[in-house]
């Protein structure tokens, strides 16, 4: 495996965050809190998302003992300053408005709350889980590999939000890494999330520095021409698709985008709706499938030495948050979770 060759972190570039503290050494890169997840009068179950998927792949993982309350880091919400590093003051007023959320989150009835509990009941936890991708970005740095167990809401963008995306948490992470970390100049996202991710796209058109790699399901939401002319490395698919010929497609690309372009860093959005029987997806992935998938992409970077940034993204099913984890603890039974030690210049065997 190659070493980690990425410069120190400057001491000051870009607004005041909370979000780029100090992580204790005991901790695991691996961001969470239980802020995520939306309980609210039920209108949850109005979507087809399983909003507390999160913290049930938090308990899994505490199940087979590899978390704990104690090696977790506790995501922290993203002021509105954080959000302005991408955002338009325009567009985070529209949020005050119930009727814009409702239809960003396709929960009608949002449309008939008081605006102060849409953003402590939905917008709360979402600007919490964004903050999660932006603090896991710099993780994923210091550690090599870093995964946000929330987050990936690949179709909002600086100014539009959509398809249960509030916040640009994917754009936000990378422009975070840009603007305060010395070394990062670079950054490929690797999008496998049965939908197009045409936020980060729209984001990043006309900026070289970012190379966006996207697989989804041809047929469905969003369809954005437009955004599809940032895509570097385009895999569209069939209503469907199995694991063989997914599986090799996202090896063959994963391995040919990060031999065009060696960045500094890979954002893996890291969708389980390619799940068979997703009801919005439309592919037929299995749960052996989802977990090769991941082993692919992380193996891929970890053997260039590239940190890579994991966040879950979209999947639908309640059988979801089971399959996030048993990834998760595959990953490190392969030695994909091992801390790069920086200034050795190769990795230590220290699990971090």
């Amino acid at each position: 495996d190659q070493p980690l060759t990425h410069g120190t972190f400057s001491s000051f570039r870009g607004s005041l965050t909370e979000l780029y503290t100090e992580v204790p050494a005991r901790c695991l890169p691996i961001v969470y809190s239980p802020e995520y997840n939306i309980t609210f009068l039920g209108l949850e179950k109005l979507h087809p998302f399983d909003a507390g998927k999160w913290g049930k792949v938090v308990h899994f993982l505490k199940e087979e003992q590899f978390l704990t309350d104690d090696n977790i880091v506790e995501a922290r919400e993203a002021s509105e300053e954080d959000l302005l590093v991408v955002h338009t003051r325009r567009y985070l007023n529209k949020l005050k408005w119930s009727l814009v959320v409702a239809t960003i989150t396709e929960i009608p009835p949002l449309l008939f709350l008081p605006n102060f509990l849409v953003q402590r009941k939905v917008l709360r936890p979402l600007r919490t889980q964004t903050g999660g991708t932006i603090m896991a970005g710099k993780l994923a740095i210091e550690r090599g590999w870093a995964i946000n167990v929330g987050g990936g809401f690949h179709h909002c963008s600086s100014d539009k939000g959509g398809g249960f995306c509030a916040y640009a948490d994917i754009t936000l992470s990378i422009k975070f890494l840009f603007e305060r970390v010395e070394g990062v100049s670079k950054a490929t996202i690797i999008d496998l999330d049965a939908h197009q991710g045409n936020g980060h796209e729209r984001d990043f058109l006309e900026d070289r520095r970012v190379y966006i790699m996207d697989v989804y399901n041809r047929y469905i939401y969003p369809g954005d021409g437009y955004a599809k002319r940032a895509i570097k490395r385009k895999v569209e698919l069939d209503w469907g698709t199995e694991d063989q010929e997914y599986l090799q497609k996202v090896e063959l690309h994963c391995e040919g985008a990060l031999n065009e372009v060696r960045p500094d860093i890979v954002v893996y959005n890291a969708g389980t709706d390619i799940l068979d029987g997703d009801p919005l997806g439309g592919l037929a992935i299995s749960p052996q499938g989802i977990i090769k998938r991941d082993e692919i992409v992380f193996r891929a970077a970890r053997r260039r030495g590239i940190p890579i940034l994991m966040v879950t993204s979209g999947g639908y099913q309640r059988k979801t948050a089971r399959i996030i984890a048993d990834s998760i603890l595959n990953l490190q039974r392969q030695g994909l979770t091992l801390r790069f030690a920086r200034s050795r210049g190769r990795e230590s065997g220290a699990m971090a």
